[in-house]
C-alpha cells in the first residue's frame, strides 16, 4: 500500500515520506506537498529509489520552518 507520511516537529520543520512507490512515482505523489511546504532544505533517496523495480521506496525531503 502506498502512503504519504508528513511530519511537523516543535521547531516548524517538515518532513515528507513516501512508502510504497516504484522509482519517481514518490516525486509525482509528493509533489503538491512540496509545492504547499515550500523550499526544500534537503532531500534523502534510498538505494530504492534508483532501483525502480523494486517497492518500499522511501522519498525523505526535510522543509524550514516558518519563523
Amino acid at each position: 500500500m502506498n502512503s504519504i507520511e508528513i511530519t511537523v516537529a516543535t521547531d516548524g520543520n517538515t518532513t515528507v515520506e513516501t512508502k510504497g512507490f516504484s522509482g519517481a512515482a514518490c516525486r509525482e505523489a509528493s509533489q503538491w506537498i512540496e509545492r504547499a511546504l515550500g523550499n526544500r532544505v534537503s532531500e534523502q533517496l534510498t538505494s530504492d529509489f534508483h532501483a525502480a523495480t523494486e517497492t518500499g521506496i522511501q522519498h525523505r525531503q526535510s522543509h524550514g520552518g516558518h519563523d
